[in-house]
């Protein structure tokens, strides 16, 4: 999973254009020249139109930005082969990411002294990444990503080709849009993904995928492909999005041995927020290269 899609793109995006006021949240000048060339860009092409169509299936671009910062509680268990929950600790976390420029914090649910995060520049960790129960750097944006599916597709770097329709052995038929990343886009810029759409509501039911991080594949290449599907729905401010999620090692034709399962809960949409608070704390340990 990505750190940042377009760390250095973003970073200078939001020096160039944070508020006087020191708010996050982009205005709406910003959102609209965004948006246009996002639109141009994705139009060009029968896939970026097919994602354009999801885009817009879960509230647009523009309600995507423009309501500001994100906050969400992302609980991510890992299953065994039964589909029960291992002894590895759940990755339960309330988040504040900020879509505009691909920032998040992260506090532990279950020990808020546990805190991490990526200031659109580097990774941090408090007090320590050892105290943590996952890799910082990595899952500062990983959950965002997924929850982010179909918005963050209209990133620049994200390039998109239409794939055939996938049928799953239970006969499910599902669009698929293949989705790679230019040359040093992001921390794994190998990663895949085949974007999972219904054919008749263009709502997004899910994703495959890969993980080429450096950090878990030390000899280079990428982890088994995952398929994850979405379930349920739920709207804020116009933007709608998963309640919870399925995924397993993808078997080539459905779904293989369950991975993990988990839920997105606590939604809002924080325009208040400030670039300070997505700065790293006061007596944060920040992490040099990829750990």
């Amino acid at each position: 999973m990505p750190v940042s899609r377009l760390v250095a793109f973003l970073f200078v995006v939001l020096l160039a254009s944070g508020c006087d006021d020191g708010l996050a949240r982009p205005s709406e000048r910003e959102v609209d020249a965004r948006v246009t060339e996002a639109a141009a860009r994705l139009s060009a092409t029968d896939a970026g139109r097919r994602v354009l169509s999801a885009i817009d299936a879960h509230g647009g671009l523009a309600a995507w930005y423009g309501a500001g910062p994100l906050s969400f509680r992302y609980a991510y268990v890992r299953l065994d082969s039964l589909g029960e929950p291992t002894d590895q600790p759940a990755l339960d976390s309330r988040q504040r990411v900020d879509p505009w420029a691909a920032r998040a914090v992260h506090t532990m649910t279950a020990d808020s002294t546990l805190r991490f995060g990526w200031t659109g520049s580097e990774a941090w960790a408090m007090p320590s990444p050892e105290a943590l129960p996952t890799n910082a750097r990595f899952w500062s944006l990983t959950p965002y990503y997924f929850v982010g599916m179909p918005f963050v597709l209209a990133d620049p770097g994200v390039n998109v080709e239409r794939a055939e329709p996938l049928a799953l052995a239970d006969s499910t038929v599902l669009d698929q849009v293949y989705v790679t990343f230019d040359p040093g886009t992001g921390d794994a810029p190998d990663d895949y993904y085949y974007l999972l759409l219904d054919p008749e509501t263009d709502e997004v039911r899910g994703v495959r995928y890969v993980v080429s991080y450096g950090a878990f594949n030390p000899d280079g290449g990428h982890t088994p492909e995952t398929i994850m599907f979405y379930d349920g729905a739920q709207t804020v401010e116009g933007v709608t999005l998963q309640e919870s999620f399925r995924s397993y090692f993808w078997d080539g034709s459905g779904a293989g041995r369950p991975k993990a399962r988990g839920t997105l809960t606590e939604v809002a949409f924080r325009p208040e927020l400030t670039d300070a608070d997505f700065a790293a704390p006061e007596g944060a340990t920040v992490l040099a290269g990829l750990e």
